[in-house]
């Protein structure tokens, strides 16, 4: 069966410090600046891509040579952008952010987009997007309008949708958005906020038995939570599968871009088909690899893919997840 894994989300531009030596917040710091292209639906988009997933990306850039750039990059992936539209301001975003020597993030500044533009492509070209579509990766976070339209014309047409927040905004004011949600996934801290309790500092069969009660309780079919140098866990609804996935070790250079990368893992390997422990794998191993380097994205994922051999025998499945 073949697959086109409709991406829908934001595009930013990461402005990036990483310093040559201890970093102090108060003090001159030498080291080198990037400009790296990023956003939540982005780095998904380009990820998917890389993994030998048909992709499509829906979003809104600028109307400059910058926004140009971030299309054509993507057109040379082979992602369709025949629903990404040009807005006169700030239809894409921008991060800056400053990395210490771990590469951990010491400090960053977000200006969000404007959505306008991208209302306007979700209003007139909803049914078409969802239509082409096998499956749709969703961040949730867009906006309430843009976020119903999306998943009531794929649940109506019974159309696979994994969701990833953004900022957390949308969700935790319509919790609604999340049932129904083939999978779900966030890190703890957003766990933290969405079940209203310490999730982070529990013990791992707690976070387990936690999360399955958020799980049902919200109404969805899956969820994998994050947790950092500690992993993952997860749980499916329907089948009753739960665990704990532990990270795999990596040379951390800049961990920006995990957790677009570990649902993109995620999401590849659910789409051909994986459990939801195969899922885990998978988006462990993305993770890993694009934390390893120091853009927001692994341009040599496709490689690194072909080169291990768990990751190949998941996504080598042809059957769809429904």
């Amino acid at each position: 069966m073949s697959h086109l894994v409709t991406v829908i989300g934001t595009v930013f531009v990461d402005c990036k410090g990483f310093p040559f030596q201890t970093y102090h917040a108060t003090t001159r710091n030498l080291g080198s600046i990037q400009f790296v292209h990023g956003g939540v639906g982005r780095n998904i988009a380009e990820n998917l891509a890389r993994l030998s997933i048909s992709t499509s990306f829906v979003s809104s850039v600028d109307a400059t040579g910058m926004g140009t750039e971030v299309i054509d990059r993507l057109n040379d992936l082979n992602i369709h952008t025949d629903f990404m539209q040009a807005a006169p301001a700030r239809g894409m975003g921008m991060w800056m952010a400053i990395l210490d020597e771990r590469g951990e993030l010491a400090g960053s500044i977000s200006q969000m987009p404007e959505l306008g533009v991208f209302e306007q492509i979700v209003a007139q070209h909803g049914e078409a997007i969802v239509a082409q579509s096998s499956h749709i990766a969703l961040e949730l976070d867009l906006n309430e309008t843009i976020a119903k339209r999306i998943l009531t014309l794929a649940h109506a047409a019974g159309k696979p949708v994994y969701g990833i927040p953004g900022n957390l905004d949308t969700i935790m004011q319509h919790p609604e958005l999340l049932q129904g949600l083939s999978c779900f996934i966030c890190n703890n801290y957003e766990a933290d906020m969405l079940m209203k309790q310490p999730f982070s500092t529990q013990a791992p069969d707690e976070q387990k038995r936690l999360l399955a009660e958020y799980v049902k309780s919200a109404g969805l079919r899956s969820m994998i939570v994050t947790l950092g140098e500690q992993g993952s866990v997860y749980y499916h609804a329907e089948t009753n599968e739960t665990g704990h996935q532990h990270v795999f070790p990596v040379q951390v250079v800049d961990t920006s871009g995990a957790g677009d990368a570990f649902f993109s893992g995620a999401v590849a390997a659910l789409v051909r088909g994986a459990d939801l422990k195969e899922a885990a794998i998978c988006g462990t191993k993305v993770a890993g690899w694009t934390i390893s380097q120091s853009d927001t994205t692994c341009p040599d994922l496709h490689h690194r893919m072909e080169a291990d051999e768990i990751v190949m025998s998941i996504l080598s499945a042809s059957t769809a997840q429904n």
